[in-house]
């Protein structure tokens, strides 16, 4: 009974430790995640916000093929922050029971999610941590419709930035007008002015030609610190909340996608259009270049010479 009450308060780890199913599970943990919030049933709880703590586990199907170090591969720890500031934006709440649940929802719509545990506890109603803590794995999930938050799915701004308009004096001009937008931005580029390698062979030289774009935006990095090279969908995404201008460097998206794009590298512009649909995007901005054949967002252009978007 004395390890039972022990386990009743150790942290959600131990607990999923301690209950853990036959067969090798993975665990990913989010520990003290401390959010002010309004929530609470009683009426000194509204109008006003107090300190939650999120405690959370995950337990998750082993990785089947080698990771690889890859971000993408792998269940972020990004994803159960973002279920969290999900189900803490979608409405006011009287009860941590109905918070629990909702986060628990979301993270185990996650594909290699198996069961969660979700510990979420009130810092300032007491002398003490007031709390809940569930367990929920998906033969409990249930088909509440979730409605998908806005912020949760940002609708980037795509600019393409030609040579000719990297190298302008209007950059950082532009760079400001973009970072004082609403919406996220994110940078593409073709390659530098300068001779690509040649290897009369098909896949090798696709390698390069994508090599040699990314080269391109890590020159634009270095002109201006704002500007964030990212190379996976998971950068990309964490980049596009934290505000950052990305700068994309398009291997692994290109070479990983099902429905990749029909335009190689060598036409960076055409890939650029693809990227743009790819991801949802709101517009392409095509800056110092012509503008693609085709494009599933609107094409916007702007000239060189002109400094205001």
């Amino acid at each position: 009974m004395s390890n039972e009450i022990r386990l009743a308060f150790e942290h959600p780890d131990a607990r999923a430790d301690a209950t853990a199913p036959d067969g090798p599970l993975d665990r990913i943990s989010v520990r003290d995640h401390i959010v002010e919030v309004e929530i609470g049933a009683f009426q000194a709880e509204r109008g006003t916000t107090q300190r939650v703590s999120f405690n959370v586990v995950v337990e998750v199907r082993p990785q089947g093929d080698p990771i690889d170090d890859d971000v993408d591969r792998i269940l972020s720890y990004d994803k159960v922050t973002e279920a969290i500031e999900a189900a803490l934006a979608e409405e006011r709440l009287n009860l941590l029971e109905t918070l629990a649940e909702r986060i628990a929802e979301r993270i185990l719509l996650e594909p290699r999610a198996v069961r969660t545990f979700v510990r979420i506890e009130k810092l300032d109603r007491g002398p003490g941590a007031l709390g809940v803590e569930i367990v929920r794995s998906i033969a409990d999930l249930r088909t509440r419709p979730i409605s998908p938050q806005p912020d949760s799915a940002p609708r980037p701004h795509v600019v393409f930035l030609g040579n000719d308009a990297i190298a302008s004096p209007n950059l950082g001009n532009w760079l400001d007008q973009l970072e004082a937008r609403a919406e996220p931005v994110i940078l593409c580029v073709g390659s530098a002015d300068t001779p690509i390698p040649r290897t009369g062979h098909k896949m090798t030289q696709r390698r390069i030609d994508l090599l040699a774009l990314e080269q391109n935006a890590w020159m634009l990095a270095a002109r201006d610190h704002r500007c964030v090279v990212v190379g996976t969908r998971t950068e990309l995404d964490w980049s596009m909340k934290h505000g950052q201008i990305s700068v994309w460097a398009p291997s692994k998206i290109v070479l990983d996608a099902v429905d990749g794009p029909a335009s190689g590298p060598d036409d960076p512009v055409a890939l650029s259009a693809w990227f743009a649909g790819h991801i949802g995007a709101s517009d392409l901005l095509v800056i110092g270049a012509a503008p693609p054949k085709a494009c599933a967002v609107p094409v916007l252009l702007q000239d060189i010479a002109q400094s205001g978007l």
